[in-house]
């Protein structure tokens, strides 16, 4: 069995790069690796067969297709085309791009599916509980403040519609607040992978923060992989190593992203029936699609629904799902018939 070598960098805390190393290559014929900020988080681009002459011209490339992603789905910038949305307190239909008409008619997609366990208008809740643009609290909020929030919130206020070439979101509630951040980092993966072939580019893997997505072959002649990290703090601890044979991955855990607060932990992952963090046993769910923006947006859904809904929901929609719980003082795991065809031998 031939050794697999961890890459440098965890992504997200909960995935490995991995299959791409370098050593005992010539500088042209290693892989081209970019890599930079975006979204509030991190982005990696490594090539197969690119010669190191592009680099500069491609980081310049990527940096600026993110730059745009971000000024159209930030909501922390004031003037994204997201935040305009969110600032205006009417109900008529507002234009919007085509991408952002995919990523809201997916979510929207994706709400129904999980009983809105996935629901991009949690922005409300989200910012109660401090993990948006407003501040951390500095006591647990009063049920008084989460039902004032909820009231805010609801995928089914929410909808878009094409009229002629353009595409329009409309809101029945004035004050509903939209929040991608769930679905961005798969969005801006996509993109990358679109850039890639735009230029030419046949073997790569792009990542931005927790969502990856590949095509070919590493620099070494074998598949790309990615390694599904252990719910700890020690990096490379490696649960599980996939071959995504050219598909995306995304990841949504509760283990990291985190604060304490009145003596109680306060996850980043927030139910939108109870207007609380999660509570339930579920740390991790990794989910294979066709894009990284699907899996994305399915990953967080089966978080907020917890162990035995997930797996229900894995099987019913033939999902290719890896779920880790806790278990007393270490973990357990489950995996879909579908997440088994990627599955590789360590």
């Amino acid at each position: 069995m031939k050794k697999i070598l961890l890459y440098c960098v965890n992504l997200a805390a909960f995935i490995t790069l991995m299959g791409c190393d370098n050593h005992n290559q010539s500088p042209r014929d290693a892989a081209l690796v970019l890599e930079g900020r975006t979204m509030g988080t991190f982005w990696r681009v490594s090539l197969a067969g690119v010669a190191p002459e592009r680099k500069e011209s491609l980081q310049n490339a990527i940096q600026t297709q993110l730059d745009a992603d971000d000024k159209e789905l930030s909501t922390w910038k004031s003037d994204s085309v997201l935040s305009r949305f969110n600032q205006y307190q009417g109900t008529e239909p507002q234009p919007i791009s085509d991408n952002m008409a995919d990523i809201v008619t997916l979510s929207l997609r994706i709400a129904r599916k999980t009983d809105g366990a996935m629901d991009i208008t949690v922005g409300p809740l989200v910012n109660l509980w401090g993990f948006g643009p407003n501040r951390q609290p500095v006591k647990t909020p009063t049920q008084g403040e989460i039902d004032a929030a909820k009231a805010l919130t609801g995928y089914r206020h929410l909808w878009v519609t094409e009229r002629g070439e353009r595409a329009w979101m409309q809101k029945d509630l004035p004050s509903l607040y939209v929040d991608l951040s769930t679905m961005g980092e798969g969005f801006a993966t996509d993109h990358l992978a679109r850039l890639m072939e735009k230029e030419g580019i046949k073997s790569y893997l792009v990542s931005v923060g927790g969502a990856v997505l590949t095509r070919g072959q590493n620099a070494s002649g074998q598949p790309w992989k990615v390694a599904i990290q252990k719910p700890t703090d020690k990096e490379n601890a490696v649960q599980a190593v996939v071959d995504l044979q050219g598909h995306g991955i995304s990841t949504s855990g509760s283990y990291r992203n985190y604060y304490e607060l009145d003596g109680k932990r306060i996850s980043h992952v927030i139910d939108p029936a109870t207007g609380r963090p999660i509570q339930h046993r579920l740390v991790s769910a990794t989910v294979i699609a066709t894009t990284a923006l699907e899996a994305d947006g399915w990953d967080t859904g089966l978080m907020v629904l917890g162990e035995e809904k997930a797996k229900a929901l894995a099987l019913r929609e033939k999902l290719a799902v890896y779920l880790i719980m806790k278990e007393n003082d270490g973990f357990t795991s489950w995996m879909s018939p579908q997440f088994k065809a990627f599955i590789q031998q360590q």
